[in-house]
């Protein structure tokens, strides 16, 4: 064999060119541990340890907080507690306070209401009995035709005084508002009201109970009879809503005073 072929073969411990070389130590380390490949294991083992180390550190911090509380000495914490005690009380009472408070402010109102609305209702019963202001419910409608111009005043003033006594609570006569002291004056076919000239037919508007005004009227020898013997006719109807609109002026009295303190 020649010695050509001699050097061409592989020389012993020697390796190809193209041979992959042996990896060192750390190198081993560092494939193994990179890139990191977590399982589902050590992913829960992680979440589970950070929970815990919060949980330490919350305890930790509570720890100290309270540390004050408990380097301190009996009588100490006594006096606290008797503070927080006195302070909740008070806070306790305040609240009781409060409360009363709103309750009487609500009661004062509903009686302030409560007064109001019985101020504006005597009010308005005071103004329709003395004619001041408007008026309407059921009664009757009684009409006295005169052709003979034979009816007196006092006649008038006769039905006026029987309506009343049967309960009428707001008349109108012609226009002309019944109050307290109307009158009737002048003569047969010349009557006036307070001083007002009407003039037949006779119409008087009266709100009451029907069932009493009708028949207080034709009682035996009463208004209805009497006016008939002087020729004249008389009309009674009941109805369900009676308009007394016609108003007086308030008027302050000459010389009467409120006695009310």
């Amino acid at each position: 064999m020649s010695n050509d072929a001699f050097d061409e073969r592989e020389q012993p411990g020697e390796q190809p060119a193209d041979a992959p070389q042996e990896l060192t130590g750390r190198q081993r380390l560092i494939a193994a541990v990179w890139p990191p490949r977590i399982t589902r294991a050590q992913l829960i083992v992680a979440v589970l340890l950070f929970v815990l180390g919060l949980g330490l550190a919350i305890q930790v911090r509570s720890n100290s907080d309270n540390s004050a509380l408990r380097g301190a000495r009996q009588e100490d914490l006594v006096r606290i507690l008797d503070e927080v005690d006195d302070r909740t009380q008070r806070l306790v009472d305040e609240k009781q306070r409060l409360e009363d408070q709103r309750t009487e402010l609500e009661n004062s109102s509903d009686q302030a209401e409560e007064a109001r609305k019985q101020t504006v209702e005597k009010e308005r019963q005071l103004g329709i009995l003395a004619g001041t202001v408007a008026a309407h419910g059921p009664g009757i409608t009684m009409t006295v035709n005169d052709p003979g111009d034979a009816v007196q005043p006092d006649m008038l003033l006769d039905a006026l005084q029987e309506l009343r006594a049967a309960g009428a609570e707001a008349i109108e006569v012609n226009g002309v508002r019944v109050v307290a002291n109307t009158y009737f004056s002048g003569d047969a076919g010349a009557i006036e009201v307070d001083d007002r000239k009407i003039s037949a037919p006779y119409v008087f508007q009266v709100i009451g109970k029907p069932q009493d005004l009708e028949p207080a009227l034709n009682i035996p020898g009463g208004v209805v009879q009497t006016l008939e013997k002087e020729q004249a006719t008389v009309h009674v109807v009941q109805a369900d809503d009676i308009v007394v609109d016609a108003l007086r002026p308030a008027e302050r009295p000459d010389y009467a005073r409120s006695s009310a303190q």
